[in-house]
């Protein structure tokens, strides 16, 4: 049987710089989005990577007495660094200066000149060196770019590509796909930009050198976004358009940005691929960004959230989890300790370890560390336990929107049940007055966590499997196919001695 097929991808992260709580958060999203179709049966396909070329790159590199390679190989490999301290667990890191890179570039330079969509001319404008950008004069706010970068006038011989000729088009293609940029703020925004005036895009430089060679011209390198956005495709095998990867994986479900770079990827790569005639991706997420305490996140105001310090501060997973559940996806959030140390303790501590703790603890003393037998379930174990079976198809509906903070809420409304539940049927009164009674509760309670921990596992791996194991949860066992009643835990399993999963967090003196 053929499994269906994901490929969701994070933007490639610039190299002149080092990883920030902005990078974390759409690879964390990214992996919980991928670990969630692995688990539900999907053949997936994950990718992140580092951009390495461009004028800022160059500079970079002179600045620090280095050959542009040497320098992005150093820094890239920061970026390699942070996926295991994240535990994300991609399928394929790109750099842009890779051989299969610069080929693929290539190739779809040569299909937009094959196409008459590139034409040579002479570019005459403002560009901002740190947003790799161009701006219309009618784009500046006090002489600086909308993003408060300086820019520059440039004047330059340049290859154009034709994207006036793409707005009607990209509108139509919007119209008909509702959902290809998400969320709906965003894809207003892109309608709006896109419904003006659209002009050529100037797609080559020959002020530097640090880049892809365009072909048959190497007076020119390629603009780095050209360069840049074309990752998705390389990875997925072109130019082999007939390779198993390729066939399989492309066109991308999601491409996961941040919403200062959402045109380049609704507009110019949308007009790029159909310029060259492929396949479009299915859909663009545009996150939000984060402030630290209520203030804006600088490097001039030394503010900058070091993922690395918060992960040794808090512990993996309760980052993960902060960082998924806090804001809804798609929106600005605000970093703030407070709010940190609340979701680990509050929402981690207390409200779901505290429920497997109990339970675990109580079978361990009161049920001899095995799985109970159940008896006949009540209306209130049925309800439990049917509540627990409905979880995953919220939770995938919740997923497939990128709105991570529902699914938590999802299965949170679920573990608040569960605590009512064990308060009510009360296990440690009915030890002494009904034994059978208790069997049944515990053994309810027990199927609730199993299937919590299952659906936590994309979020908090860690930890999530941890519960599994002292559920005596096989590995092979994990997966979605094994949620719902035909799977159910077997009495008289033996059950390792429980441990805390999620300890709350203490401030140091």
């Amino acid at each position: 049987m053929t499994r269906p097929r994901f490929y969701i991808t994070t933007p490639i992260y610039y190299v002149n710089d080092v990883p920030h709580i902005g990078h974390a958060y759409t690879t964390l999203a990214c992996d919980a989005m991928a670990r969630f179709k692995r688990l539900d049966g999907y053949d997936v396909m994950f990718l992140t990577g580092t951009d390495e070329h461009g004028q800022k790159v160059e500079t970079a590199a002179e600045s620090a007495g280095m050959d542009p390679l040497d320098f992005t190989t150093q820094v890239s490999q920061n970026f390699r660094d942070l996926l295991p301290a994240l535990n994300v667990a991609n399928d394929d890191f790109i750099r842009t200066t890779e051989p299969r890179h610069i080929k693929s570039v290539q190739e779809i330079w040569r299909r937009l000149i094959d196409r008459g969509h590139i034409y040579l001319g002479k570019y005459a404008g403002w560009y901002s060196v740190r947003d790799e950008a161009y701006f219309a004069e009618s784009e500046l706010v006090d002489g600086m770019a909308p993003t408060g970068a300086p820019v520059e006038w440039v004047e330059e011989p340049s290859y154009f590509f034709d994207l006036s000729k793409w707005r009607e088009p990209l509108l139509k293609f919007y119209e008909e796909n509702p959902d290809f940029i998400a969320p709906n703020t965003r894809r207003n925004e892109v309608i709006s930009f896109v419904s003006g005036e659209l002009r050529d895009l100037s797609v080559s430089r020959t002020s530097f050198k640090w880049g892809v060679p365009v072909p048959g011209d190497d007076d020119h390198i390629m603009y780095v976004w050209l360069d840049a956005l074309t990752n998705y495709i390389t990875a997925a095998g072109f130019p082999d358009t007939e390779s198993e990867t390729y066939k399989k994986f492309w066109p991308a479900d999601v491409h996961m940005v941040g919403k200062d770079i959402l045109r380049f990827h609704a507009v110019y790569w949308p007009a790029f691929l159909m310029a060259a005639e492929l396949p479009l991706p299915r859909r663009v997420f545009a996150h939000g960004w984060w402030t630290n305490e209520g203030q804006k996140i600088s490097k001039s105001l030394g503010n900058v959230i070091d993922p690395h310090e918060l992960i040794e501060t808090y512990g993996l997973d309760p980052v993960r989890y902060f960082l998924l559940r806090e804001v809804p996806f798609g929106n600005d959030g605000d970093f703030s300790r407070t709010a940190m140390i609340g979701r680990k303790n509050s929402d981690l501590a207390n409200d779901f370890g505290n429920l497997s703790q109990r339970v675990l603890g109580f079978i361990a003393k009161n049920a001899d560390a095995q799985v109970p037998s159940p008896n006949a379930f009540t209306e209130a174990d049925e309800a439990m336990l049917a509540a627990a079976d409905a979880l995953l198809a919220k939770t995938r509906v919740a997923y497939d929107n990128q709105a991570f903070n529902r699914a938590l809420e999802g299965i949170w409304d679920v573990v608040g049940a569960a605590n009512r539940y064990i308060d009510e049927q009360a296990p440690w009164t009915l030890r002494k007055t009904d034994p059978e009674r208790m069997a049944t509760v515990l053994y309810t309670l027990l199927e609730v966590i199993r299937h919590l921990a299952i659906l936590m596992q994309p979020v908090v791996p860690g930890s999530a499997n941890l519960m599994l194991d002292q559920l005596g949860v096989a590995a092979d066992a994990r997966d979605f196919a094994h949620l719902g009643a035909a799977h159910r835990l077997a009495p008289g399993t033996a059950l390792p001695k429980p441990a805390p999963v999620f300890p709350r967090h203490v401030e140091a003196e």
